[in-house]
């Protein structure tokens, strides 16, 4: 006996079954999980440049600016956001999901050191960088 013989024979059983799969397929579609704005994570990196007794003006002419022309070359970043304070600024840096994480945290680093020849030689190299996702991690 062939496995499709029954259906052969049956041919009105046999739209009827396929009817019925089709109305469980649809129904079942409508219980789908759907979301019309799905919470995503997007890859960000914040970098920590501290300077001790620098004014903020200094701090972004000197220390901040530097970093962000760099960092504005990197492909794949899609926001950039400073803040500069009196010894201390902050650039956070928000990648695309096709970037992976590990790949923009070793060209933010690249950015960094090409950075340095541009900021000034009393300037320390103090800087951390940590990631938001997976958790964070400081260098």
């Amino acid at each position: 006996m062939n496995v499709s013989e029954p259906f052969i024979r049956r041919p009105v059983a046999t739209t009827l079954l396929m009817i019925a799969i089709l109305l469980s397929g649809l129904m079942a579609y409508r219980f789908l999980p759907l979301a019309t704005l799905p919470e995503v994570d997007y890859p960000t990196i914040q970098v920590q440049t501290f300077y001790p007794g620098a004014s903020p003006e200094v701090m972004t002419s000197s220390v901040t600016a530097p970093l962000e022309r760099q960092f504005g070359q990197m492909p794949g970043l899609n926001e950039m956001t400073s803040a500069s304070s009196g010894g201390a600024s902050i650039v956070t840096l928000q990648f695309g999901l096709s970037l992976s994480l590990d790949v923009a945290e070793q060209e933010v680093q690249a950015a960094i050191n090409a950075a340095t020849t541009c900021c000034p030689p009393t300037c320390p190299r103090r800087r951390s960088i940590s990631r938001s996702i997976p958790p964070t991690r400081r260098f």
